[in-house]
């Protein structure tokens, strides 16, 4: 039988070997957020003939005040331009100007939004993110109250939950400095998606601990909770290949106005997959122990000696 609770750090030595990454570029970068919590103005142009270069687009912008647009190429001749927020005036001498300096292009879509509501769509998806941890942890609590200390499984379902939060917001971090990948309101569903797919998971482990606290009883808890892991480890693996499989797909032959969400979400739900075997039962091992106790303990002379 694979130890794999014996091995617990080891695997939450991994997790943070994810999530530091990502949390530093957090800092150092900060959070590419874009016009649907910043406010401001999306322009989506496609070119009769080539498309101008971005940066070329981008100094044009510069040159008429907007410093801080950002310019994407897309398919088919396309470009998607973000900027600061302008009325529907502004907008046709921005795109009079455009087509004398590079051609003709047809409008497919002008968004504009204020910062009070981006600032607004922040508080509200932060609001909604700790909505739905409490709303876990009461249920699971509920759920498992035969189970002793049930309050336990639903706690280590939202650390596991927050662990691939943190992996998916660190990568969309890296990615908005490598990439220039804003964060939109899609990222905010992509996120919801991983929560529920990550706690799903996290369920299906926890209840075969259940049920094997009642079927090995006598056995240590550590012992009780490797086994179910890897009772349930293919049928946690096989689910989640299928959807990675389909996001694969979109990846590889999807729009490209989705390919941001979509990595995303893949990603963070191979972290769902890893965290749900590997993080969220070690959890519930490290309480039971209390293995917190002697973290920051020195070897007694005879261990070390030993070792």
């Amino acid at each position: 039988m694979w130890d794999i609770v014996g091995k617990r750090y080891l695997w939450f030595g991994l997790s943070l070997l994810i999530i530091v990454p990502g949390f530093l570029a957090l800092l150092a970068f900060g959070f590419p957020l874009a016009i649907d919590f910043t406010g401001g103005s999306l322009l989506d142009l496609q070119f009769t003939a080539q498309a101008p270069q971005p940066a070329d687009v981008k100094a044009f912008y510069a040159s008429l005040g907007y410093t801080d647009a950002q310019v994407q190429s897309t398919q088919n001749n396309g470009l998607e331009i973000r900027a600061a927020a302008m009325d529907d005036t502004k907008k046709e001498q921005i795109e009079t100007a455009l087509k004398q300096q590079f051609g003709d292009f047809t409008e497919l879509e002008f968004g504009t939004v204020s910062p009070v509501i981006g600032g607004e769509v922040v508080r509200q998806a932060a609001l909604t993110v700790l909505i739905a941890a409490l709303g876990i942890t009461a249920y699971l609590w509920f759920a498992f109250r035969q189970v002793p200390h049930a309050f336990r499984y639903g706690v280590a379902a939202v650390i596991a939950m927050l662990h691939d939060v943190l992996v998916t917001i660190g990568m969309a971090a890296i990615f908005g400095k490598v990439f220039g990948w804003q964060v939109d309101s899609l990222f905010l569903t992509a996120l919801l998606t991983i929560i529920g797919f990550s706690v799903h998971d996290t369920i299906v482990v926890f209840d075969r601990v259940r049920e094997n606290l009642i079927r090995m009883r006598g056995e240590s808890f550590d012992k009780v909770v490797n086994f179910s892991i890897i009772q349930t480890m293919n049928r946690s693996i096989n689910t989640q290949l299928t959807v990675v499989f389909t996001l694969l797909a979109l990846i590889l032959f999807g729009g490209v106005t989705i390919r941001h969400f979509v990595t995303l979400m893949l990603i963070g739900l191979l972290s769902g997959t890893y965290s749900s075997i590997f993080n969220a039962a070690q959890i519930l091992v490290v309480w039971e122990n209390k293995e917190w106790r002697n973290w920051f303990r020195r070897k007694p002379k005879s261990a070390q000696a030993t070792a």
